[in-house]
């Protein structure tokens, strides 16, 4: 059975479900399809589940801190009330909502996996989809399960089942040294979880400044979270009770293994050869429109921009402009921002230092600890954390930085908008920053960048006394 529409789009996470539904409220005929739930990753196992996780960890971990501040607690942790209120956020994992807003705005819904079948023409079971204008690709990633032997013998985690979990473990070894391993890692422990993070490369966070991941790695010591970088899984077995993960020297036991070693984009059975697209490929190859041939656009974590739901979002209304003829700004990842939601905070934009200097750029780099920043000085326990902010000598502007506390995302925002509007750093020094703030430190930083000699109590705001 062939239908006819404007626009077929293939994956309704939020990329793909951004472009369905703006495209069917400005009146042209949409079809979204897919195959699991509308919405994607970020609603139901990602985003939104995880940071609720998150909010429950660290309400434990500030009661905790309240001997050192402002007197007693008994602090019980109970994972039931956490366990609840992930099921009221991600709608005990039902799409109705969401399918029945985009038919609500005059979409249609398929569910099912879909397929190229032509350039402009997409296959749902025994429906044929064939889109005038063309076809949106926002098929998502799903977790990347590596080839260890013996690993798909055991009942292992991904990042849908340990968000889903009624039960906590009393251990958890986790595979993996990224943002998703260590906000979970950290989660579960402050409820009294054994973990053990095991990492192969030589640092967590290993695509983040150094720094960065120097002040993760104290923080969780300081937590009891054990952390093995360098460590090589070579077997998953099971013995008494338990699963064990061989290293390449000693082993893991826990109760529960959780895998978390990085996303791969589902492009497999697409069938992007009738497209002209290559099938094989680790992404989608996309123009800064967002268009990847004539008659077809990719959004969100295919084109390999970054496994963000912000920048799917950004990408898909780019896309929709390009759709309709609009015109707008094209696609810009200079200052693409990014935040690690562990306490601290790791937030980042841009170019890390390595990164720049391997683009040949004249680097200049500044830090200051956020203890030696007001704010960090009067939060006291918690407060761990850094401003890093990395320029571009030569022409005197910002090219990357990270604000890691316990604010690290929200100062970034600051940062985003310098890296991408081109604001000079003799600019940003001579700008007045409210006091006593955690982003006031970005002034510190610029002074530090810049090779100034200023006193930590003077830029601190601190008046000596006596």
């Amino acid at each position: 059975m062939s239908e006819r529409f404007d626009v077929v789009v293939v994956g309704l996470g939020p990329g793909g479900e951004e472009v369905a539904e703006r495209l069917a409220e400005a009146g042209l005929r949409v079809a979204g399809v897919d195959h699991t739930l509308v919405g994607g990753e970020c609603p139901y196992w990602g985003c939104i589940p995880s940071k609720t996780i998150i909010r429950s960890a660290n309400a434990l971990a500030e009661a905790r801190r309240l001997p050192l501040l402002a007197g007693e607690a008994a602090v019980t942790p109970d994972w039931a009330p956490t366990a609840k209120r992930v099921r009221e956020v991600t709608g005990n994992w039902d799409d109705r909502v969401a399918v029945e807003r985009f038919e609500g705005l005059g979409g249609t819904f398929y569910r099912g996996p879909g397929r190229l079948v032509g350039p402009r023409s997409v296959a749902v079971g025994d429906h044929v989809l064939e889109a005038s204008r063309g076809v949106v690709i926002a098929t998502g990633t799903s977790a990347f399960i590596p080839p260890i032997p013996g690993l798909a013998d055991v009942d292992y985690w991904t990042n849908r089942e340990v968000i889903e979990m009624d039960r906590l473990p009393a251990s958890l070894a986790i595979l993996g040294g990224g943002a998703i391993c260590l906000e979970l890692a950290q989660a579960v422990r402050r409820f009294g979880v054994e973990v053990t993070v095991i990492e192969a490369m030589d640092r967590l966070l290993a695509a983040e400044e150094p720094e960065a991941s120097e002040t993760v790695a104290r923080v969780f010591a300081a937590e009891g979270i054990e952390v093995r970088t360098g460590a090589r899984a070579s077997r998953v077995g099971r013995r008494d009770g338990q699963i064990v993960v061989a290293l390449d020297v000693g082993e893991v036991a826990a109760e529960r293994l959780l895998v978390t070693t990085g996303r791969r984009a589902n492009l497999r059975d697409l069938g992007l050869e009738a497209a002209g697209l290559d099938p094989s490929a680790r992404f989608i190859a996309v123009d800064e429109r967002l268009r990847a041939t004539p008659g077809i656009w990719a959004v969100g974590d295919v084109t390999g921009r970054g496994g963000f739901t912000h920048v799917a979002v950004y990408q898909a209304r780019i896309a929709i402009r390009d759709i309709l003829g609009l015109d707008g700004p094209p696609a810009d990842y200079a200052a693409l921002p990014r935040v690690t939601f562990t306490d601290p905070e790791i937030g980042a934009c841009g170019l890390t230092e390595r990164q720049a200097k391997e683009r040949g750029l004249n680097v200049r780099s500044g830090l200051v600890p956020l203890s030696q920043v007001t704010r960090g000085y009067i939060h006291g326990p918690g407060a761990e954390g850094f401003i890093k902010l990395v320029e571009d000598a030569d022409h005197g502007v910002l090219v990357g930085g990270t604000t890691a506390g316990p604010s690290g995302g929200e100062m970034l925002s600051m940062l985003t908008v310098a890296i991408s509007c081109g604001v000079t750093t003799e600019r940003l020094r001579n700008l007045i920053y409210a006091y006593p703030t955690f982003h006031r430190g970005i002034e510190g930083a610029l002074m530090a960048l810049a090779d100034m000699t200023m006193a930590p109590a003077t830029w601190m705001g601190i008046q000596a006394s006596g």
